[in-house]
């Protein structure tokens, strides 16, 4: 059966670790889209940031897709934080040695949908 899917939004390349994103994005996971603005505001994370944008793509998505919703009838369905490439940079140590420095990416999926039996 075709399930349908909800309104996404996809940040792709964000230069941020995906483990340090997840934490933030699992708080949010199944709230409502204003009380989930409202918790990502006042945290302190990076990840929380950049999610935000995020969420705020997806909830733009919904309204102009379907003029009769309500940002209030919307939640957050599903959020993915996948990893992206990496950038490899040189890190330059003590006694003419070199490390490799990883620069680790993330890309972010919101998928708001509207509450069901409301």
């Amino acid at each position: 059966m075709a399930e349908k899917k909800g309104y996404v939004a996809t940040t792709k390349f964000l230069i941020a670790s995906p483990t340090k994103v997840r934490p933030v994005a699992r708080v949010i996971n199944q709230k409502s889209c204003s009380e989930a603005m409202a918790i990502l505001e006042n945290m302190p994370q990076k990840g929380a940031k950049l999610i935000k944008g995020t969420l705020k793509s997806a909830v733009a998505n919904a309204l102009f897709a379907n003029k009769k919703l309500d940002e209030d009838m919307l939640y957050v369905k599903e959020i993915r934080i996948d990893e992206g490439p990496r950038l490899k940079r040189v890190w330059f140590r003590a006694r003419g040695r070199a490390d490799q420095l990883l620069k680790r990416m993330c890309h972010i999926t919101v998928i708001v949908d509207e509450k069901a039996g409301e």
